[in-house]
């Protein structure tokens, strides 16, 4: 079985939803339902985290004493400005590992059996395909910013089922090569692959509702959706 390495960059500060890294999610902190699911899948042999915060170091190392490896973020790559690319570029730098996946503690649904699939997807399609990111179908009568129809005409009104989907990256995971990522010295490589989510599953918490509906979803859910 081919191994992959677990990125999960954790940072102290967040603006729209403070302290959602760490606040209490379903009887938790929100980064222990990602890091638990990353510690199921076989497929995965480390998990790194990479934190500027002592006290986020400190939960995690509670919580996940053997199964997560912390990384000192270094001061330059501090900020809310800082693009997660660079940071995913120091981090392959000081990590011996061939393949990645990089996640997100703000995604709790995202479950054991997805993380796995997508996993297979990626080693099965190498040949093709030199990364796979997670995204969201949309099919309803989508415009740009000016009116303009994306994906039908607006003088045409034919029933939504008829209409070709668009895709929306959802930023649940990233699973990528080194070679991939220093190619591009982005996540998403040259020829990449759309690894299609439940999209309640996908819920990503970027504001406060977000984190009321995930959380009503996982309780009544179990994480299971």
């Amino acid at each position: 079985m081919k191994k992959i390495t677990a990125l999960v960059p954790i940072k102290e500060h967040s603006e729209r939803v403070p302290g959602k890294n760490f606040r209490g999610f379903n009887g938790k902190p929100l980064f222990y339902w990602i890091l638990s699911e990353l510690a199921k899948v076989e497929q995965i042999d480390n998990i790194y985290v990479n934190t500027d915060s002592i006290r986020i170091a400190e939960l995690i190392k509670e919580h996940f004493p053997k199964k997560v490896e912390i990384i000192n973020r270094p001061s330059s790559l501090c900020g809310d400005e800082v693009s997660m690319n660079l940071i995913i570029a120091h981090d392959i730098g000081i990590i011996d590992s061939e393949h990645y996946i990089q996640t997100h503690t703000t995604n709790p649904l995202l479950i054991k059996d997805t993380i796995e699939k997508a996993i297979e997807v990626y080693f099965k399609n190498l040949s093709n395909y030199d990364s796979v990111f997670s995204v969201t179908r949309i099919q309803s009568r989508c415009f740009t910013h000016d009116g303009i129809g994306i994906n039908h005409n607006p003088n045409e009104l034919i029933p939504t089922q008829q209409l070709s989907p668009v895709y929306a990256e959802n930023s649940n995971f990233y699973i990528f090569s080194k070679k991939s990522f220093e190619q591009k010295q982005k996540r998403i490589g040259r020829s990449p692959y759309m690894y299609e989510m439940n999209p309640y599953e996908a819920v990503d918490i970027d504001e406060e509702v977000d984190f009321t509906f995930a959380e009503i979803l996982h309780k009544q859910t179990g994480g299971r959706l």
